[in-house]
């Protein structure tokens, strides 16, 4: 089931336990980094850019409910 990303006005709710603030979330993303490998050829990532991405779930931490994640609006956002 593909839950839609929070949003400025939005976030998400556990629908079975109520969770507002701890989920495990599975993205699927393409990127293209510029990797910069010092003398010792430890790598580090210098530039990240996202071609794509796309959320396949969100699992709730409290209760384990994947199917159960919904959007919400956020605290004082503005309908």
């Amino acid at each position: 089931m593909a839950v839609p990303p929070p949003t400025d006005q939005t976030r998400w709710r556990c629908t079975l336990c109520g969770n507002l603030t701890r989920f495990d979330v599975t993205r699927r993303s393409q990127v293209v980094e510029y990797v910069h490998l010092d003398l010792a050829g430890e790598a580090k990532v210098e530039e990240r850019e996202v071609l794509s991405e796309s959320i396949e779930s969100v699992r709730c931490r409290w209760c384990d409910a994947v199917d159960r994640i919904e959007l919400v609006a956020r605290p004082g956002a503005s309908a």
